[in-house]
């Protein structure tokens, strides 16, 4: 590079070599930046994530099902909670900030398009440190007031979109020496997020019980370069969901860089620390020395206190015979005898 600095001084005009140079140095400084998977990012609190991580020096792939074709949308940027909002704006978006950005498409529902998700983007980049699952379907009511369809797309894309995408990325994490972080967009578990969302309630829960049980198989199997953690907001953030909010609720809102800040912060923690972890944007950062006055920047309203959705103290799901399995059963070592 220096060589190629001073040829370029005297000449004044980079010769081909010179600009091969460049761009090799510039391509090899891009490889080693780490590469994360954020699924859910066309809008809301995923497009926030995404261009978050990426300002941070993270490689971004942002998928969900819509695209549009970005250069023709106007105005300019999208609202970034309607459905102007896509995977296809969020990647323009990042590449006119200088970050780096694709955009791959996927439905959550659909085990092969998931499959072809991961496998489109371990070939473009070769690897993926971060995987981010934001993807979500939700429909508040009573069992009664819930049509099956309703409960099956929940869970589909909620619970069952996260395990699948959990089994595509495990072979790349184990080619990468088990060593990946993994952020799920789930609650803490405690009886009152149940009411009035029952099926709504199922999906999520479940997502945070995979947290908890793949978190305790990694911890078994001596995989102390992986975590996985999931994050949930203390008090309700602007986003799709939250478009319908009446004037005079606004001030009970929060910016999705809340929930942003809160998960560069896990990632910058020890995987033991936040492995298995049920956390809370706010707790999180409080947890890292945030004091009442760095919540300010977040008030979607200056000046409000919005208004806490989430229990202060919530209940740990840990008993004192934890490590006792007892006999531990392995299903597939026992299919395996019978074969």
């Amino acid at each position: 590079m220096r060589m190629a600095r001073k040829e370029l001084e005297k000449s004044g005009t980079p010769t081909d070599a010179e600009v091969k140079v460049r761009e090799d140095a510039i391509q090899e400084a891009e490889s080693k930046k780490p590469l994360a998977l954020i699924v859910g990012a066309s809008r809301g609190i995923g497009r926030q994530v995404a261009i978050d991580l990426a300002r941070e020096g993270y490689r971004v792939v942002v998928a969900a099902k819509s695209t549009s074709d970005a250069s023709a949308v106007s105005p300019w940027p999208p609202n970034a909670n309607s459905s102007a909002s896509t995977i296809s704006t969020v990647a323009r978006e990042c590449h006119e900030a200088g970050y780096a950005a694709t955009a791959i498409p996927v439905d959550t529902r659909n085990v092969d398009s998931i499959n072809q998700l991961v496998t489109m983007t371990t070939f473009l980049y070769g690897r993926i440190d971060v995987l981010v699952y934001n993807s979500g379907a939700i429909w508040w009511s009573s069992v009664q007031n819930t049509p099956f369809k309703r409960f099956q797309l929940m869970q589909q894309v909620n619970v069952e979109g996260l395990y699948a995408t959990i089994q595509a990325v495990l072979p790349q994490f184990e080619k990468q020496d088990w060593k990946a972080r993994v952020i799920v967009v789930s609650p803490p578990i405690y009886s009152r997020f149940f009411r009035g969302k029952t099926a709504y309630a199922m999906g999520k829960v479940g997502m945070s019980v995979l947290t908890k049980g793949l978190a305790m198989d990694w911890e078994r199997e001596g995989k102390k370069g992986m975590a996985i953690t999931s994050i949930w907001p203390a008090a309700a953030i602007q986003s799709a969901a939250t478009q319908n909010v009446q004037a005079d609720d606004l001030k009970d809102l929060r910016k999705p860089t809340i929930f942003s800040d809160a998960i560069l912060a896990m990632l910058r923690s020890e995987a033991n620390e936040v492995n298995g972890a049920l956390e809370l944007d706010e707790d999180f950062l409080r947890s890292k020395g945030y004091k009442d006055e760095d919540f300010e920047k977040y008030n979607l309203v200056p000046g409000a206190k919005p208004r806490r959705i989430m229990p202060k103290e919530l209940p740990d799901l840990t008993v004192a015979e934890q490590d006792d399995e007892g006999n531990r059963v392995d299903s597939t070592k026992l299919r395996a005898t019978k074969i």
